[in-house]
């Protein structure tokens, strides 16, 4: 046990040595063409705004049994929710681990509005997500002090490095050791989650981290985890540790 406590310990400073100095991490916007940046810098023509319309006209809607509107318990939201997604995921007492912000919205509708949960990728979630992780853009990425969190991020981290799926092939290997080379294509990016719920041109519409999280798996040819599964919310927690620092860009445009 010891042993292998040994080469556990080894293996996590290797990949501290191994991670991209705080200095030189880059955004994913800065690996975009022009036309690309343009689109998501714009305000009017970022596509995502269709989403956060609707997201606004979510949080001021009545819902549920209890009939009580987001906005009846938290004000305006460009006071209230101003820093929620910079430091999400973050632990929950109640759960004991931590919850990201798509499961702290279904949390409230079936606490507090008496309503059933909004499905993972839904356009109802995604656009209320995407409006309350508007109000914290241009916010530093400040992940969660709380020390309760700590296991769970290294269990993200050791997702990070696992190597998985037929191509046996791990995050750190792509985003890490070879980010900015060429790989179908496409510039590989660092792998920052400072943009989303995000709009991709891939997609023609918004998407949430976990959505990109597990198309990255099933590119490595492994099983993608389930929306809300532990080890995604576990990876997004660590994602957010490595960007820390990072302004957060949501709603991003990416290719």
């Amino acid at each position: 046990m010891r042993a292998a406590a040994a080469v556990a310990a080894a293996l996590l400073a290797l990949a501290a040595a191994a991670e991209i100095p705080l200095p030189e991490r880059r955004s994913g916007y800065e690996f975009m063409g022009r036309e690309t940046r343009a689109m998501q810098d714009d305000d009017a023509t970022n596509p995502a705004v269709f989403w956060l319309l609707e997201g606004e006209a979510l949080w001021n809607r009545r819902a549920g049994a209890a009939a009580i509107a987001c906005s009846g318990c938290h004000g305006e939201a460009r006071d209230s929710m101003r820093g929620v997604a910079a430091r999400s995921p973050a632990f929950d007492p109640q759960s004991g681990r931590p919850l990201n912000l798509d499961q702290r919205i279904n949390r409230c509708r079936a606490e507090r509005q008496k309503a059933p949960p909004l499905a993972y990728e839904s356009r109802e979630l995604l656009a209320l997500s995407g409006y309350v992780a508007r109000q914290s853009r241009g916010m530093p990425v400040a992940p969660d002090p709380d020390e309760r969190s700590a296991p769970f991020r290294e269990a993200g981290r050791g997702l990070f490095l696992r190597r998985q799926g037929q191509l046996n092939l791990s995050c750190a290997q792509c985003h890490d050791a070879n980010w900015g080379k060429s790989l179908a294509g496409s510039t590989i990016p660092q792998a920052h989650p400072t943009g989303y719920p995000a709009y991709r041109l891939e997609w023609q519409g918004l998407g949430s981290l976990q959505r990109r999280l597990r198309s990255c798996l099933s590119g490595v040819r492994a099983e993608p985890y389930a929306y809300g599964a532990p080890e995604l919310v576990e990876l997004e927690l660590y994602l957010m540790w490595r960007a820390r620092g990072m302004k957060l860009e949501t709603p991003a445009v990416r290719p």
